[in-house]
């Protein structure tokens, strides 16, 4: 197989590395090429610009894991929307029909559940711009794929941690993490579980479905995991209070379809990702 990565920042590239390991020929996109592992063909690309290189008439299957430049609404809609169409573009001009296209979005479609539980069934309802865009790139992939042979997927992540990922470890350790007042769920997933999903929904033999949420399998109580941080630190956690508006809603995202698929993660809870990270383990892809 052939595959294309357009975007190839650190998931990607984990991402690309995992493809290759298994044997297929990869491509990435990006605007510093250069900075690519030897295993995958860099290609030098602005997915917001257009005007983007030729796309492999082999591409069995297409990953889009773009990031903003900045947390601003123009931003996202020039990586997301902007970014996806360009694509799509590009698809169409070289007359490359790939298998799958895997469009990597975010647990922010779904805003705010008041700590109750969302899954792939569950309407989406964001509750700031990050959410609208991601949700408006997802529907004008799934509204162009209408009528091809090519499946679209959109891979609903939560929060990616991992190596060089560290900001509450860091909150943590410098005394600034604040234990919320309120129970409040958090939805995360490693990066190199968040990669392997990726692989595995790109390359497995059944037909994928058209959405899948991406995290770990317990949601966790903010304070839970500060707590649990302190403890494997050997640093004292006892700052409670007003922690200000809950970061990616409260809600606790189900992956119950993703598993059904046969996929297993490496790091089930937060509890054995972050003991991985703070071992020192893995690398951040530049």
């Amino acid at each position: 197989m052939t595959i294309l990565l357009a975007g190839c920042g650190d998931l990607g590239t984990e991402a690309g590395l995992r493809f290759a390991a298994l044997g297929h020929r990869v491509v990435g996109w990006r605007r510093s090429p250069a900075k690519l592992p030897a295993a995958i063909e860099g290609a030098a690309a602005d997915l917001t610009a257009g005007n983007l290189p030729p796309v492999p008439k082999d591409a069995t299957a297409v990953v889009i894991a773009v990031a903003a430049d900045s947390p601003t609404e123009d931003a996202y809609r020039a990586a997301y929307v902007r970014g996806v169409e360009n694509v799509l573009a590009a698809l169409k001009r070289d007359a490359v029909s790939p298998e799958r296209i895997i469009f990597v979005s975010s647990t922010a479609v779904y805003g705010d559940a008041g700590g109750g539980w969302v899954d792939e069934s569950t309407p989406a309802d964001p509750g700031g711009f990050s959410g609208r865009v991601l949700v408006e790139a997802e529907e004008l992939l799934k509204a162009r794929l209408e009528g091809t042979s090519t499946i679209g997927v959109s891979v609903r992540l939560g929060g990616i941690y991992g190596p060089g990922r560290t900001r509450l470890i860091d909150q943590v350790r410098s005394g600034s993490a604040v234990i919320p007042e309120d129970v409040r769920y958090t939805n995360r997933i490693h990066r190199d579980d968040a990669a392997a999903a990726l692989v595995h929904l790109a390359t497995m033999d059944a037909a994928p479905a058209p959405i899948y949420v991406g995290v770990d399998n317990e949601p966790a109580d903010l304070g839970s995991v500060l707590r649990f941080l302190a403890s494997e630190l050997g640093l004292p956690a006892r700052r409670v209070g007003d922690a200000g508006p809950a970061r990616g809603g409260n809600k606790r995202c189900r992956n119950d379809l993703l598993r059904s698929t046969g996929f297993t993660l490496a790091f089930p809870t937060f509890r054995e990702g972050y003991r991985d990270v703070i071992a020192g383990n893995g690398v951040r892809h530049p």
